[in-house]
C-alpha cells in the first residue's frame, strides 16, 4: 500500500488523528479539505494530497466551507523537528515573514533566502510566502466572521499590503468576497459570547476576538490549568472559577503593543463525536494593536500545547510498561509550553513552581513590572523585558547574590541576543549558550529548553537515568509531565 492509498483510506474514514498531518484536494470541485470532512468521500480518482494548505490554495483549490481545513491544528511534526524547515514553520506561525520578510526568516534561520525557498518549496510544495498568504488569510476569515471591523482594517491587521492584495487571497482561498464571507459568519454561542456576531465595541478590537483554539485528540484539560495555576504570578497571570470551568487570563507582550489572552477550561467538541476526535478551547484576545492576532494566536496555542499528536505519544509511551497505566489515566496529558519564551527563561532562574519562585517573581514585577496601558480586572502588568534587569538592582528581590548574578547575566545576554529564544532557533544550539552561563545548570537549561522552546523531547524527571529513559523518545516531555502528575498527585 502506497502512503497516498493510506491517506486515502484515513479520508475514507474520516479520521481526526490525520487533521493538519495533510490536507486532501477533489479535481471534480476544486475544493481541499482536512481529512475528517464530513462529506461524502470523493472517489479515489479525484483525489489528490497536500502537506499543507498553502500548497493547495497554490494549486488552485479554495477551502471547503463545511470543514474550515484553514483552522485545524498544526502538525505536530514542526514542534518535533529540529531541522529548518521546522524552525521555518514554527518562526513564520509567529509572523516573523510578515514582519521582517522572507530576508528576516532566512537570518534568522542562518540560510540564504534562496536555500530558505527552495527547502520549503521542496518538502511543503509552498514557499514562505505562500505559508505566510495561508495564515494571513486565516486570519482575515476570523476577523470578517468574528468582528464588526471595515474590510480595510482588517486587510492590514491580517498582514496584507493592501486592500486589493487582501480582496484576491479571499477569493482565492475562499471563492467569495470578504462581505460574502461575513455574511456566512458561523452563529454559535461560547462562554465568551456569541462567536460571529458582533459585541459592542468590536468595531475597534475593545471587546476582544473570540476565537475556538483547535486541537486534535484528548485533551487533559484539567492538569494543564493546574499546572498554570500553580505557577500564576498575580498582575500578570490568573486562574479565576472553580475547577472544570475556569478561566486562565494573561498580559502578552507583543510585536505592535500589548494584549490579554483569555482561555476557558472546558473544551469544546463537534455534536455526536467522541472526544478523542478533538476539539477546542474557548479563547478571547484582547490586543493593544490587531496586527498581533496572528502571533498572539500562536502563542497562547504554544503554552496549551495545542498542536501535539496525542495519538502518536500515547503510542510510544503507553508500549512502556512503567508509563501505561499513567498514560490511560491521564489521557491527553500535554506539555505547557510558553507565552513569552524570554519571560519563561528569567522565572526559571527563578525556580520552578515553588512557592519560594512565585516570591521572587512578585518581589520582581513590583519593583520591575511595566504597567498595562489599559488594566483589565487584576491584570496590571507586563513581565519586565530582559533589558530592564541588565545591570538592574535585584536586592529588592530577594534573590540569594548568586542567583542575582546569574539573572544578570542570563538578561544580558537575552538583550544582545548573545541567547536566542525565539520560536525557530536551534534548540540544541541555544541549550549550549544557556549552559555556558555562570550559574545556569542543566536542570534550568532542559526546563528552558522544554517549556520556552517548545522542544517535546527533554527529560526532567529527578532521578531517571537519561539512557534508560531512551525508549520513550521523542516524547520525554511528555514523559516527564507524566511522572510530575504522578509526584503532585502523592504530594
Amino acid at each position: 500500500m502506497t502512503i497516498e492509498d493510506s491517506r486515502y483510506e484515513a479520508v475514507s474514514s474520516r479520521d481526526a488523528r490525520f487533521d493538519g498531518v495533510f490536507f486532501f484536494a477533489v479535481s471534480t470541485t476544486g475544493i481541499y479539505c482536512r481529512p475528517s470532512c464530513p462529506a461524502i468521500t470523493p472517489k479515489r480518482k479525484n483525489v489528490s494530497f497536500f502537506p499543507t494548505a498553502a500548497a493547495a490554495q497554490g494549486a488552485g483549490f479554495r477551502a471547503c466551507r463545511r470543514c474550515r481545513p484553514d483552522a485545524v491544528p498544526g502538525s505536530a511534526d514542526w514542534n518535533a523537528r529540529a531541522d529548518v524547515v521546522g524552525r521555518a514553520i514554527r518562526l513564520i506561525g509567529d509572523g516573523i515573514v510578515d514582519r521582517e520578510g522572507v530576508s528576516g526568516l532566512a537570518t534568522r534561520l542562518g540560510y540564504s533566502a534562496r536555500q530558505v525557498q527552495r527547502q520549503l518549496n521542496a518538502e511543503l510544495g509552498a514557499g514562505p510566502i505562500a505559508l505566510a498568504r495561508a495564515q494571513r488569510g486565516h486570519t482575515a476569515r476570523v476577523l470578517l466572521q468574528t468582528t464588526s471591523m471595515q474590510a480595510a482594517d482588517i486587510a492590514f491587521a491580517a498582514g496584507f499590503a493592501s486592500v486589493r492584495q487582501f480582496n484576491e487571497t479571499i477569493r482565492e482561498i475562499y471563492a467569495a468576497t470578504p462581505t460574502e464571507l461575513r455574511a456566512a459568519r458561523p452563529g454559535r454561542d461560547s462562554r465568551f459570547g456569541p462567536v460571529g456576531a458582533a459585541a459592542p465595541g468590536a468595531e475597534n478590537g475593545a471587546a476582544g476576538v473570540p476565537l475556538r483554539l483547535a486541537y486534535r485528540g484528548a485533551y487533559a484539560a484539567a492538569q494543564v490549568f493546574d499546572f498554570l495555576a500553580a505557577r500564576a504570578l498575580p498582575g500578570v497571570e490568573e486562574v479565576t472559577g472553580e475547577p472544570g470551568a475556569r478561566t486562565y487570563r494573561r498580559t502578552l507582550r507583543l510585536p505592535h503593543g500589548a494584549g490579554i489572552a483569555e482561555v476557558g477550561e472546558r473544551p469544546g467538541g463537534a455534536a455526536g463525536r467522541p472526544e478523542a476526535d478533538g476539539g477546542w478551547l474557548e479563547c478571547r484576545l484582547h490586543l493593544g494593536d490587531l496586527r498581533d492576532l496572528t502571533t498572539a494566536t500562536q502563542r497562547v496555542r504554544r503554552l496549551f500545547d495545542l498542536d501535539a499528536d496525542p495519538f502518536a505519544v500515547a503510542e510510544r509511551l503507553g508500549a512502556d510498561e512503567e508509563l501505561a497505566p499513567l498514560v490511560a489515566a491521564r489521557p491527553g496529558l500535554r506539555a505547557p509550553g510558553a507565552a513569552d519564551p524570554e519571560e519563561l527563561a528569567v522565572r526559571a532562574v527563578l525556580g520552578e513552581g515553588t512557592s519560594a519562585a512565585r516570591r521572587y517573581g512578585e518581589a520582581l514585577l513590583a519593583a520591575f513590572g511595566e504597567p498595562l496601558p489599559a488594566a483589565r480586572g487584576s491584570l496590571t502588568l507586563l513581565f519586565p523585558r530582559a533589558a530592564d534587569l541588565t545591570g538592574a538592582a535585584l536586592d529588592a528581590v530577594g534573590l540569594p547574590a548568586e542567583r542575582c548574578e546569574t539573572l544578570r547575566t542570563l538578561a544580558a545576554a537575552l538583550g544582545d541576543r548573545s541567547v536566542v529564544l525565539d520560536p525557530g532557533v536551534d534548540r540544541e544550539e541555544a541549550e549550549r549558550t544557556l549552559l555556558a552561563l555562570p550559574g545556569i545548570t542543566a536542570r534550568t537549561a532542559g526546563y528552558i529548553r522544554m517549556r520556552a522552546l517548545g522542544d517535546p523531547d527533554v527529560l526532567l524527571a529527578d532521578g531517571r537515568d537519561p539512557a534508560g529513559a531512551q525508549r520513550w523518545r521523542p516524547w520525554r516531555s511528555y514523559a516527564t509531565h507524566h511522572l510530575w502528575s504522578v509526584a503532585a498527585a502523592v504530594h
